[in-house]
């Protein structure tokens, strides 16, 4: 792997997994338990087939911990129309789909123009070369998806490792997000073909003691990036 040791170890539960009727108690359960992001899954019910949260319950768990990094992982069929509404909400990265849209950099300019961090998401079927140069440099993230989005219960789609390797070899400065499937079996994959940023629902807020989850994610990751 490349030398890495100049990006951070990221881990962002996903909100998703977590009990909605006490959201914001659980989203800080996790960030005191030593999260660093959490990862707001946005469904539209339009690019996905599912219906979670929007920009009201962003801006309620905003309002309820107003230091909180959301991660706005946007499953949605039009991205551009959400950037304003989930900038208000307090929003810290929106991450919108390459396959959602055509006008890649006019999303990334309103995204950039509102504040927050850009990012673009990849389907198991999108492949790494989809994104051109000019793009990927106006891009804090790139999301490798291990599942497909707006499924749940998936199994972690190991021929997606390809991918993601061929990113991290090529954008050395990058954040690499993985997301799907990601747990204690499968983390130590992702971090070696080149993920910084962990994304992981049921392997947290599921874990008998959270602490010791984000611990043993920020583990596999340091591992990598500090050789």
């Amino acid at each position: 792997m490349c030398n890495c040791n100049h990006l951070s170890s990221i881990v962002a539960p996903s909100a998703l997994a977590s009990d909605f009727s006490q959201l914001a108690s659980e989203c800080q359960r996790v960030l005191d338990d030593g999260a660093d992001w959490l990862h707001m899954d946005v469904m539209d019910g339009h690019f996905v087939p599912n219906i979670t949260m929007g920009p009201p319950i962003l801006a309620s768990v905003k309002k309820a911990l107003p230091h909180i990094k959301m991660d706005c992982h946007m499953m949605v069929a039009n991205p551009i129309q959400w950037v304003e509404p989930v900038a208000q909400a307090g929003g810290y990265q929106y991450t919108f789909h390459y396959e959602a849209t055509d006008d890649h950099m006019g999303v990334v300019r309103e995204i950039k123009k509102h504040g927050m961090r850009a990012a673009i998401a990849l389907n198991p079927s999108t492949p790494a070369n989809s994104l051109s140069d000019d793009l990927i440099k106006q891009l804090d993230m790139v999301l490798v998806m291990t599942v497909w989005p707006g499924k749940g219960g998936q199994k972690f789609m190991q021929d997606q490792m390809p991918k993601l390797n061929e990113l991290r070899h090529k954008y050395t400065h990058l954040d690499l997000q993985v997301d799907g499937g990601v747990g204690p079996a499968t983390i130590d994959e992702c971090t070696r073909n080149g993920a910084n940023v962990a994304v992981a629902g049921t392997a947290v807020f599921g874990a008998q003691n959270v602490k010791q989850a984000i611990d043993a994610i920020r583990m596999s990751i340091n591992a990598q990036i500090n050789k």
